[in-house]
């Protein structure tokens, strides 16, 4: 299973953003799907996250500014991000619980390759 972001780039500050990242591959089922994102010299952290069901979880930086939500025919998570700050800043990862059409009794835990995104004036 591979998962790939789009949407990131050069914004500025109070803009708004929208990140995709789809799922695909020999998918048996994604559960949760989340975005995390890492700035330069910090760990990475944990963003949003969102249940199958539609559960939502949400850092404390980013609530009422960021709406996290998915489409599960299509396997694909987004991250609406508005009133963007520079300390959003950041590579941002999507990350996946899934399980493989080949072996559907293991759970596994996929991440996508990254996106920057970039708030500068």
């Amino acid at each position: 299973v591979q998962l790939q972001a789009s949407g990131g780039g050069l914004v500025q500050p109070e803009g708004s953003l929208r990140l995709s990242c789809a799922a695909s591959g020999r998918i048996f089922s994604i559960n949760s799907m989340g975005w995390y994102r890492q700035a330069p010299g910090k760990q990475r952290e944990l963003v949003a996250a969102i249940a199958r069901a539609g559960s939502t979880t949400y850092a404390e930086s980013v609530k009422g500014r960021f709406t996290i939500s998915r489409d599960n025919a299509k396997n694909t998570v987004y991250l609406q991000m508005n009133s963007l700050k520079y300390e959003d800043t950041a590579v941002y990862y999507c990350n996946a619980d899934g399980r493989e059409i080949d072996n559907i009794l293991i759970p596994r835990n996929y991440w996508g390759q990254g996106t920057l995104v970039t708030v500068s004036s």
